[in-house]
């Protein structure tokens, strides 16, 4: 199995920072597109528990927006030609809390999709 081949990082990249943007700009239609759209796709949210893609996209609907943030240090990993894992620290406009989001991307014939997700703050407990 080939690790962090160049070319699948390089997708990986594209694709989480396409989902930054659309997450910092409310774009729900590519995060929806980003995230894959079936039942066992799960999210873990610093306030929610969301199970299934239909969860996941009405939340994304309900909530007008997520609070905004600068990313810090982002790690990428691939696995083979399918699998990769991101894991990215954060820090809330206004906040010197770090937060916490960890992704499992998998490759499908669409593309790279988000099948679980749980984003987390220090010190809150969450």
């Amino acid at each position: 199995m080939t690790v962090n081949h160049p070319v699948l990082v390089a997708e990986v990249s594209a694709a989480f920072y396409r989902y930054e943007r659309a997450l910092m700009e409310d774009d729900v239609q590519v995060m929806d597109e980003l995230f894959r759209q079936a039942g066992e796709t799960v999210r873990y949210g610093v306030g929610e528990v969301l199970y299934g893609f239909d969860e996941i996209a009405a939340f994304r609907r309900s909530r007008g927006g997520s609070p905004q943030r600068r990313l810090g240090r982002v790690e990428i990993a691939t696995y083979g030609d399918h699998f990769a894992s991101v894991n990215a620290e954060f820090y809330r406009e206004g906040s010197t809390r770090r937060g916490r989001q960890s992704q499992a991307w998998v490759k499908f014939p669409d593309g790279w999709k988000v099948v679980a997700a749980h984003v987390s703050i220090e010190g809150t407990g969450s």
